[in-house]
C-alpha cells in the first residue's frame, strides 16, 4: 500500500510546480493555508496536517486551517514567535482571520512527518491543545506542541503545528475503513461517543463499538458497559452509512484503509478531523484454515517441547491416532495422509479438532446429506464390531509385549552404540501402536472411571511418602507415580507435593530414576543386557529388534494383531469370555513385573486397570525409557566432542541425533540454537495465519472483556510503579496515552475501560502487544506479582494458579 508518507512526489502530484525551487521558497512562511498545494507535502507540513490538506482538495468534509510548517533552522525561533525567518505578522494576521479576532476557539495540534505513517502512528505521543482563546494563549500553544516534539531518550522529532478551528461536536468518535483487531478489510470499525472524540481516544470514556459491512450495516453493536438496553445508541443507521462511505471515499483517495476521527456538529454534518493509515492489521486465517486446539492430547503432553521432544512424542502420537481414525472411519484416508492429527505450534501440542471429532462439522445439514462418512462408516462397522469384542485381548497382549521389552532392556550405559539407537527406534514405532489402541479403546470400550491409572500413582504416592520414602527415590520404587508427571529431556521431575499440595517437589531426574538406571529397573532391575538385541518384537514377529525398528514405518508390536482382528482373523477371534479374566479386564502389571511393583499395585490400587488405563500407563514408561536413551546418548556425544553441553540434546532434531549416534557429523550451527522462549499455552481453538501466527478463535459475546490487540503472553501483573518484572503485563484502569513510554517490553496491557480504537490500543497493535480492555475490577483482582495469561483475540484474562505438573488425567 502506497501513502503519502512514503513518496515524496505522491504528496505533491495535485501541484507539482512546488518540486524543486518553489517549494524550498515557500518555507519561509509562517503559516500555509490548508487549501495550498504546499500543505500536501508531509516533509514540509508534516503528516496531519498533509493528510488532511489532500483529503480537502480531493472534497472530503475537511475543517479549514493552516499549518506553521516545519523548518530545521527555525523551530526554536517559531517557539518564541519572533525573530522567524518568515514574517511574524503573517502568523498573526492568519490566527485574526481563522479566530475571528480570537472570538472563536482554536485547536492547536501536532503535525510530524514521523507520525501518522504507514510504519507507525505514534498515535498520542505529540502535544495538541483544545479551546485556545487570544494571541498569548495561541503562543503559548504553539510552544506546547513544539515542546512535545523532545522525547524521553533526547531525541527530537521534527515538528509542524496545525491550526483549525475548534468544532463542538454532538457525537465524535474513531472510524477504522478496515478491522484491524480481526484483520478483515471487508469490515470497519466505529467507536463513537456523545461529545468530541477526544474523550474516546484518550481512553476517558469508553464508546459503543459498532461492526459494519462495506456498506455501512451494523453486523455488531456492543454498547460501553454499565449502559441500559434502554438507551438510545449515538449513531444512527442513517450515519453509520455516511461515515461508510467517508471511509470508501477516503480509501480512494489515500490507496488504503484509514483511521479516520470524525464528528457530527449540532446541523448534523460531519467532519473529518483527522486521517491516517492503519498501522497494524491482526494475522488472518486462510478460509479454510484448519481448526486446532490442545484438546486432549494436552493430557499426556502439557507443557512446552524442544524439537528433539516433538519428534519422540507427537510423531508417534499423530501416526497412532491416524490408525484408530482410519480403523473407525471417522475420517477419510486420504486426508489423515494428507493432514497430521496432532502438530506442534511453537513447541506445544496441537490437535486437530474436526478429525477427533471435538467440534461439529460447519455445516450440519450438508454433513447430513453427505454419504461418504456414513459409508466409511458402514465399511468399518463391521472390523469395529468384532474389534470391540477382541480389544481387550489385544490391549493386554500388547501391554504384556511392551513390558516384556521392557525388562529385557538392560541400563543405557551398557548398550553399545546400535543397540542404543535401536531400543530407540523401538520405543517410536511401539508408542505408535500404544497410541492407537489406547484411542481405540476410549473410544469402544465403556469407560471406568473409578479405577486410573493416575488415581493409582496418587495413592501409591501418598503412601510412600506415608512410609518415609524420599521424594527422589519413589519413582525407582514406585514406577505407576510416572502417570503423574508429563516427560521431559530437560532433566527435571516435579512430583506432585502431598494431597492437596499444589507446591510440588522438584527433584533432578537423575535422582528420581538413579544416574545409571536402565529401563528394567522399572520392571525387574535384575535383567541382564543379553536380550536385547535378539529379543522378539511383537505377536508373530520373529525377526530380531534391529533389522525390523531400522524401518519405522513398519507397524509396532501388536499393530499386526490390530489389524487381523478388525479382519476378522487370528487370535483376536477368540471372545472375550474365551480369552479368560485377564483379557476381559488387564491387570495394571504384566506377567514380568516385579514383586515389589505388584504388591504395591495390589494394595494401593482399588481394582485392576481397565484396557486404556493400562495402554496410557506404558505410554509413560516408554517415554520415560526414551528419556533415560537419548540422555546416554547426549553423554557419548559430548564425550565425543561433537555437543558441548548434553543439556542442548532437545535442540537437534530425530534425524539430526540418530545419525550423530551412528558416526556422523552433528549440524555446523547446533552450538549457534537457542532454546524456545517460553510461550503462553495454546488457546482452547485456533488457526494459523502466514508465519505460523496463532489466531484464536473470537467468542462472539456483547459487553464485557475484548481483546484489542491480538497475541498471548504468559507473565507477572505489574502497576506501572516500582520495579519492572522482566515479564511484566500492565494492568491499568484505562488506556492512557501517557502509558506509552512503558509499552516497549511489555509482556501484555490489561485495562479495565478502553476502546480497540484509542490511541494506546493503536500503538499496542503496533508492537504487537497482547491487550484486552473492559476487564471487571481488572486492578483489584490481578494483583501485582500475579500470573497472568493474557489473550488479545479472545479478551481471556486468567490467574495461573498452581498446577499438578505432568500427564495426570
Amino acid at each position: 500500500m502506497t501513502t503519502l508518507d512514503e513518496r515524496h512526489e505522491d504528496g505533491a502530484r495535485d501541484g507539482e510546480e512546488l518540486r524543486g525551487g518553489s517549494a524550498r521558497a515557500a518555507r519561509g512562511l509562517d503559516a500555509v493555508p490548508l487549501d495550498q498545494p504546499n500543505a500536501a507535502l508531509p516533509q514540509f507540513a508534516g503528516s496531519k496536517a498533509a493528510h488532511l490538506a489532500r483529503a480537502a482538495r480531493a472534497g472530503l468534509p475537511v475543517l479549514p486551517g493552516f499549518v506553521v510548517p516545519y523548518e530545521a533552522s527555525g523551530v526554536s525561533d517559531i517557539s518564541g514567535i519572533s525573530g522567524t525567518s518568515g514574517d511574524p505578522a503573517a502568523l498573526r494576521h492568519a490566527w485574526h482571520e481563522l479566530s475571528g479576532g480570537g472570538a472563536r476557539p482554536l485547536v492547536v495540534r501536532s503535525s510530524s512527518p514521523q507520525e501518522d505513517t504507514q510504519e507507525s502512528s505514534l498515535a498520542g505521543q505529540f502535544a495538541s491543545v483544545l479551546d485556545v482563546r487570544g494571541w498569548r494563549d495561541f503562543r503559548t500553544a504553539i510552544r506546547t506542541v513544539l515542546d512535545s516534539a523532545h522525547r524521553s531518550d533526547g531525541s527530537t522529532a521534527p515538528m509542524a503545528v496545525l491550526v483549525q478551528p475548534i468544532l463542538r461536536a454532538r457525537v465524535g468518535g474513531v472510524l477504522f475503513g478496515a478491522d484491524p483487531v480481526e484483520g478483515r478489510a471487508d469490515r470497519m470499525l466505529v467507536s463513537a461517543v456523545r461529545g468530541g472524540p477526544d474523550t474516546l481516544v484518550s481512553g476517558e470514556q469508553p464508546g459503543t463499538n459498532y461492526s459494519l459491512n462495506r456498506w455501512g450495516r451494523a453486523l455488531r453493536t456492543e454498547p460501553p458497559s454499565g449502559t441500559s438496553p434502554e438507551d438510545e445508541p449515538p449513531l444512527s443507521s442513517a450515519q453509520l452509512r455516511r461515515l461508510a462511505r467517508l471511509a470508501r471515499r477516503a480509501r480512494r483517495v489515500f490507496g488504503g484503509p484509514q483511521d479516520i476521527e470524525f464528528g457530527f456538529d449540532g446541523d448534523g454534518r460531519l467532519w473529518l478531523f483527522q486521517s491516517r493509515p492503519i498501522t497494524a492489521m491482526a494475522a488472518r486465517p486462510a478460509r479454510r484454515a484448519r481448526l486446532l486446539g490442545p484438546g486432549p492430547v494436552a493430557e499426556t503432553l502439557p507443557g512446552q517441547l524442544e524439537p528433539l521432544e516433538e519428534d519422540l512424542w507427537l510423531a508417534p502420537m499423530a501416526r497412532g491416532l491416524a490408525a484408530a481414525l482410519d480403523i473407525g472411519g471417522s475420517a477419510p484416508r486420504r486426508q489423515l495422509r494428507a493432514v497430521p492429527v496432532v502438530t506442534a505450534v511453537g513447541g506445544r501440542a496441537a490437535a486437530d479438532l474436526r478429525l477427533l471429532g471435538v467440534v461439529p462439522a460447519i455445516h450440519r445439514r450438508l454433513a447430513f446429506l453427505n454419504p461418504a462418512p456414513g459409508a466409511r462408516r458402514l465399511g468399518a462397522a463391521w472390523r469395529v464390531g468384532r474389534l470391540s469384542a477382541a480389544l481387550p485381548g489385544l490391549a493386554t497382549d500388547l501391554v504384556a509385549d511392551v513390558d516384556r521389552r521392557l525388562t529385557e532392556t538392560p541400563r543405557p550405559a551398557e548398550l553399545p552404540g546400535p543397540a542404543l539407537v535401536t531400543a530407540l527406534r523401538w520405543t517410536r514405532t511401539t508408542l505408535v501402536s500404544l497410541h492407537a489402541q489406547e484411542a481405540l479403546a476410549g473410544a469402544l470400550l465403556p469407560e471406568n472411571r473409578t479405577t486410573t491409572a493416575a488415581g493409582t500413582a496418587l495413592v501409591a504416592l501418598a503412601e510412600s511418602r506415608a512410609r518415609g520414602v524420599p521424594d527422589n527415590r519413589i519413582v525407582a520404587a514406585e514406577p505407576v507415580v510416572l502417570a503423574l508427571v508429563a516427560p521431559s529431556l530437560r532433566g527435571e521431575l516435579c512430583l506432585p507435593g502431598g494431597l492437596g499440595d499444589e507446591a510440588g517437589t522438584r527433584q533432578g531426574a537423575g535422582d528420581a530414576i538413579g544416574p545409571k538406571q536402565g529401563a528394567g529397573d522399572l520392571i525387574r532391575p535384575q535383567q541382564g543386557a543379553g536380550h536385547a538385541i535378539g529379543a522378539r518384537t511383537g505377536t508373530g514377529d520373529e525377526t530380531g529388534t534391529r533389522q525390523v525398528l531400522r524401518d519405522e514405518t513398519r507397524p509396532g508390536p501388536g499393530d499386526e494383531v490390530l489389524r487381523r482382528a478388525a479382519e476378522g482373523a487370528g487370535r483376536s477371534d477368540r471372545t472375550a469370555e474365551e480369552a479368560g479374566p485377564s483379557h476381559r479386564a488387564p491387570a495394571s502389571t504384566p506377567y514380568s513385573a516385579s514383586p515389589t511393583l505388584v504388591t504395591a499395585l495390589r494394595r494401593t490400587s482399588p481394582g485392576p486397570l481397565p484396557p486404556r488405563e493400562a495402554l496410557r500407563l506404558r505410554i509413560r514408561w516408554v517415554q520415560e525409557l526414551q528419556v533415560r536413551l537419548v540422555r546416554e546418548g547426549a553423554l557419548r556425544l559430548t564425550v565425543r566432542g561433537g555437543l558441548s553441553d548434553a543439556g542442548r540434546v532437545g535442540l537437534l532434531r530425530w534425524e539430526e541425533f540418530v545419525a550423530a549416534l551412528e558416526g556422523a557429523r552433528l549440524p555446523g550451527d547446533v552450538e549457534e540454537r537457542l532454546p524456545r522462549s517460553v510461550s503462553a499455552p495454546l488457546p482452547d481453538a485456533f488457526r494459523l495465519a502466514d508465519g505460523g501466527v496463532v489466531v484464536a478463535e473470537r467468542r462472539r459475546t456483547g459487553g464485557g472483556a475484548r481483546g484489542v490487540a491480538g497475541g498471548r503472553a504468559a507473565g507477572t501483573a505489574w502497576d506501572g510503579i516500582g520495579p519492572r518484572p522482566p515479564d511484566a503485563v500492565l494492568v491499568v484502569r484505562t488506556l492512557d496515552p501517557a502509558l506509552a513510554p512503558l509499552l516497549p517490553g511489555l509482556a501484555g496491557l490489561v485495562a479495565q475501560t478502553g476502546s480497540s480504537l484509542s490511541h494506546l490500543a493503536v500503538l499496542a497493535r503496533e508492537f504487537g502487544l497482547p491487550t484486552v480492555v473492559g476487564a471487571d475490577d481488572a486492578v483489584h483482582r490481578f494483583r501485582p506479582g500475579s500470573r497472568l495469561t493474557v489473550d488479545g483475540t479472545t479478551g481471556d484474562v486468567h490467574l495461573m494458579t498452581g498446577q499438578v505438573s505432568g500427564a495426570a488425567r
